[in-house]
C-alpha cells in the first residue's frame, strides 16, 4: 500500500465508528480496517499510559461523582476497559477481581459496577475479553492459511508448538529443507495477522524476525493485510503480502521454486 493512502486511512480511525463509515464510504475491507484501528488503539494506549495514569486520581473522584467509566474514557479518547482495570486500583477493585467481573458481569454483586463493567466491555473492541478472542481467531486463521499452503505442496515443517521443547524462539512453520521464493532461499516462515507498517516491521525484526535468521538462516514473514510500500525487512528476511498466498494456490511445485 502507498504510503499517502495508508496514512489517509490511518489517520481517520479515531473511534470504533470510523471503521464502518470507512468502509462504507471508500468500499474498503472492513477486516482490513479493523487490524489497522487495532494497530492505532494499542499505540496511542500505550503512548498515553502514564499520561492518564498520573490523572487516575482526578478520574476515580469523577467517577464517584457519578460519571461512567464509558463516558470518562470517551472524553480522553482512551480504551474504556483498560481505563477500568486502572482506575480498579483506585476504587478497591483488584486486578484479578476486574478481570473476573468483566469475564463474568454476574459475579459482581455491586449495581452500579456490574452495568459500567458490562458497557466498558461492549464498548471496547480490543482490550476486551471479545475483543482479545478477535485477536486471537485472527492470528489462528493467518497460521491456518499459511499451514493450508505448505501442506498442499507436499511440503514438510515443523510448527512452533514442535519447536518449543528445543528453542526458546520459534518462527510458525520450520521447513524440513529451504525452498526457493523468487531467488530466495527461505528456512522458515512467520505469519503475522496485521498490516507491516514502519512500526510493525520494527518490533517484529527486534522480537522475532533478527533472532530467526541467526537460528535458522534466511526467511519470510507474511503480513496478511499487506505492508507498507518500500518498507524495508531486516537482513535475510522476504516480505510477503497475503495475496501472495492467493496468487499461488493453484501453483504446481517443481523444484520448489516460487
Amino acid at each position: 500500500m502507498k504510503y499517502e493512502d495508508y496514512k489517509n486511512i490511518y489517520s481517520q480511525l479515531k473511534k470504533p465508528s470510523d471503521i464502518d463509515h470507512l468502509a462504507e464510504r471508500l468500499g474498503i475491507d472492513r477486516e482490513f480496517l479493523l487490524v489497522l484501528y487495532t494497530q492505532r488503539t494499542v499505540r496511542d494506549a500505550t503512548r498515553r499510559f502514564y499520561v492518564v495514569k498520573k490523572d487516575i486520581k482526578k478520574i476515580a473522584k469523577e467517577w464517584r461523582s457519578g460519571t461512567s467509566m464509558a463516558k470518562i474514557a470517551r472524553i480522553i479518547n482512551f480504551p474504556p476497559v483498560l481505563l477500568g482495570l486502572m482506575l480498579g486500583a483506585e476504587i478497591d477493585l483488584p486486578r484479578k477481581q476486574f478481570w473476573k467481573y468483566i469475564r463474568n458481569p454476574d459475579s459482581c454483586h455491586d449495581k452500579r459496577l456490574r452495568k459500567e463493567l458490562m458497557q466498558i466491555a461492549e464498548e471496547d473492541m480490543i482490550y476486551s475479553p471479545r475483543g482479545a478472542q478477535i485477536q486471537t481467531d485472527r492470528g489462528i486463521w493467518g497460521e491456518k492459511q499459511l499451514q493450508e499452503w505448505l501442506n498442499k505442496r507436499e511440503l514438510k515443517y515443523r510448527t512452533e508448538v514442535e519447536l518449543r521443547a528445543t528453542h526458546k524462539k520459534t518462527p510458525d512453520c520450520l521447513l524440513d529443507k529451504p525452498i526457493q521464493i523468487d531467488g530466495m532461499k527461505i528456512h522458515w516462515i512467520e505469519s503475522k495477522a496485521s498490516f507491516g507498517d514502519d512500526i510493525e516491521l520494527r518490533k517484529n525484526a527486534r522480537r522475532q524476525l533478527k533472532p530467526y535468521t541467526e537460528m535458522f538462516g534466511t526467511g519470510a514473514v507474511v503480513y496478511w493485510f499487506g505492508f507498507l510500500e518500500g518498507v524495508e525487512p531486516p537482513e535475510g528476511v522476504m516480505l510477503l503480502p497475503g495475496t501472495f498466498f492467493d496468487n499461488h494456490k493453484r501453483d504446481h511445485v517443481p523444484g520448489k521454486h516460487f
